[in-house]
Formats: structure tokens, sequence, C-alpha cells
């Protein structure tokens, strides 16, 4: 299965927006999952898409307000899924476009909100909590079986929560689908990321969770079916 259409287009180039975001279905989800193991460049651009769900947490109403940005209507979600869903049965074309739009929109919308700062002009250049520099933690992550995938990972505290950055080496085999997981002290967890692996190959990604440094007792990589791969203990 290469997923190359009949014009040799790749019917799956545009999926892996809503692929990170989970707007796909389960089928299609299943069938993208599938075509990520025969296509490098689909897989790259899941990996660089994989930071987005953390970076979409960040995005909170009053910071939007602040930077001057409208807030989206309560009907904004609904009304993309019902669209998406009508154009799909009609034409798959269009489907793709609409998905690729409700993607840049949502990235406008978080970079305004992360990055303009407050109306005061308030706002910091790197996230950091005034009174002093960032506090880092991390180090290597500790396997938890027999799995070739290896990684180091860095905390840093930020004033709206914490920016995770991991660094990930995967050995032989067929690759996997993996996701990042902050489990907190009062046992509430958040799935920062997911991404599919490459073997013999080596990825970055910086994430972001409001959750603080303090409230996270240990991150976690884990299968799609939650079996827990890799875990760092955070000391609070």
């Amino acid at each position: 299965m290469n997923g190359v259409g009949a014009a040799g287009v790749d019917p799956f180039e545009t999926w892996d927006g809503a692929y990170v975001l989970g707007a796909l279905s389960p089928q299609d989800r299943s069938d993208f999952e599938e075509h990520l193991r025969t296509c490098d460049r689909c897989a790259e651009s899941v990996r660089q898409l994989a930071g987005m769900p953390g970076l979409l947490s960040q995005a909170d109403p009053d910071g939007l307000v602040a930077a001057g940005v409208e807030p989206a209507p309560p009907d904004l979600l609904p009304g993309l899924l019902t669209r998406v869903a009508r154009e799909r049965r009609r034409r798959f074309t269009a489907t793709v476009s609409a998905a690729v739009l409700a993607l840049a929109a949502c990235l406008a919308l978080v970079f305004s909100a992360v990055f303009a700062g407050g109306a005061d002009g308030s706002g910091d250049e790197g996230g950091v909590p005034d009174g002093g520099p960032p506090v880092v933690a991390g180090g290597p992550m500790t396997p938890l079986g027999d799995w070739p995938v290896r990684a180091d990972v860095s905390l840093v505290e930020a004033d709206w929560g914490t920016r995770v950055e991991m660094e990930c080496q995967y050995g032989d085999g067929e690759g996997g689908a993996y996701v990042l997981v902050a489990v907190g002290r009062d046992g509430e967890t958040e799935e920062l990321a997911s991404w599919r692996a490459l073997p013999e190959n080596s990825a970055s990604m910086t994430v972001g969770t409001p959750m603080s440094r303090a409230a996270i007792e240990w991150l976690e990589v884990r299968t799609l079916t939650g079996v827990p791969v890799l875990r760092l203990a955070v000391t609070p």
C-alpha cells in the first residue's frame, strides 16, 4: 500500500494535521497509520506536528482577548465537523481542503495566544516565570521493556505551565506509533504528543502543558494501546 492514486497524487498527504489533532474517524485513522508504515514523507510531517496538541492546550480565552483576537464562536467546531462529513460524502478533495483550513485557523489562534503577550505589553519573551531563570529538570527516560526506542527529556518551567523538550532514538524494527503522556501527582493524565517513529532514525520535539513541573509525577512514552514504553520520574 503506497497511497498514491491514479493521477500520481498521494491522497493522504494532507491528513497529517487532522491525525495529530485527533480529527480523523476510527477507520480513517487506521488507514492513515497503515499508510505511514510505507510513506516517509507523511511520517516526517506527523513528527513535525506532534507538539500541536500541547500548544493548543496553552491557548486560553483570556489570552486571546488580551491579544485582540476575536474568540471563536461556540458552534465553530461542530459546524466544521458537520461540513467535513458532508463534503466527504460528496467529494474527497473538498474534505482535504476543509481539514487544511481548520488546521491553519487553529495554528493562527495558538500563535496569537502564546506569543502576542498581554495588551499592556507585559508578555515575556521566553515564557520564563518572573523572579529568576527557568527551573530545568529531566534526563534519560527509563526503558520499561525490550522496546527499540530511547529518549532524553528536559522539563522547563514557564509562566503558563511546563515546556517539555524530548530527543528520541529508534533502533531496528518496523518503527511504531507512540504518544507522550504527562501524569500528575493527583492522578490526572494529559496526552502531549503523538507521532510515528521510523526504524534507525531519530526525532526531536518541543511540546507544552499547562501543568506545572511540580504537579507532574512522571512522563511516559506509550504505545497507542496504552502500554508504557519509557518513563521519567519528575522530582518535585
